[in-house]
């Protein structure tokens, strides 16, 4: 089970791919929906492939990992099984969800912080071309666009929520699937920090408008 909280949530039962951006609710879209997976009578197999693909470095291509992009499940499954999925997926401003990933790294993993790192110093390192900065420390720095599409930018979820009307979006993709409306879990709701706005001066307001302007033109997000 604890590995398949790590898995892409797909069910076939219910005929649903939730991709998961990072930063943006999922976790929240997670928990609600993940008692469904448990009722699918395709768990018992995932959870097997999901346990040995581990020991295979996952090399045979039987995990879908957590934050996958749609492009990689679409891939890897069957084209009329895919197909047959209502996918969906939520988005968030991107100048919130920097901050949002900024207070993660904080709170999570310090060390990765430079001593009483500013959040403007954190987005000059962050989105410098020269730096040291892995994928897998803070997912965020990909576009949210790029989970949603194929290699010729064309979109291939077929519903996009927004972070900032999760509740009201959720209903809808609860409704797509054929589920009861339920009121999400606020299990990572942050009420530790000022409004996101406040975090920036002109110049790190310029490098997130910069590096995400393909989101910011997809979703019509403003600063």
């Amino acid at each position: 089970e604890k590995e398949l909280t790590r898995n892409m949530l797909l069910s076939r039962r219910y005929q649903f791919l939730f991709v998961h951006i990072a930063k943006t609710g999922g976790t929240s879209v997670r928990n609600a929906l993940q008692r469904y997976r448990w009722r699918d009578p395709y768990y018992l197999p995932q959870w097997i492939a999901s346990r040995l693909s581990g020991p295979t470095g996952h090399s045979v291509g039987i995990k879908l990992p957590r934050h996958c992009k749609a492009i990689t499940a679409q891939e890897m499954l069957p084209r009329e099984v895919y197909q047959g999925l209502f996918k969906f997926a939520f988005v968030r401003n991107p100048w919130d969800l920097q901050v949002s990933s900024y207070h993660h790294i904080k709170r999570e993993r310090p060390h990765l912080l430079e001593d009483n790192e500013s959040f403007s110093a954190f987005l000059h390192r962050k989105f410098d071309q020269q730096r040291e900065w892995q994928y897998h420390i803070d997912t965020s720095i990909t576009p949210q666009r790029d989970y949603l599409i194929d290699l010729r930018g064309n979109q291939i979820v077929d519903f996009v929520g927004r972070y900032e009307s999760l509740q009201t979006d959720f209903d809808h993709c609860c409704e797509r699937i054929g589920l009861p409306k339920q009121e999400l879990p606020h299990r990572r709701r942050a009420d530790d920090r000022a409004a996101y706005r406040d975090y920036y001066d002109a110049e790190a307001k310029a490098l997130v408008e910069q590096h995400f302007a393909a989101d910011i033109q997809a979703f019509g997000y403003e600063f």
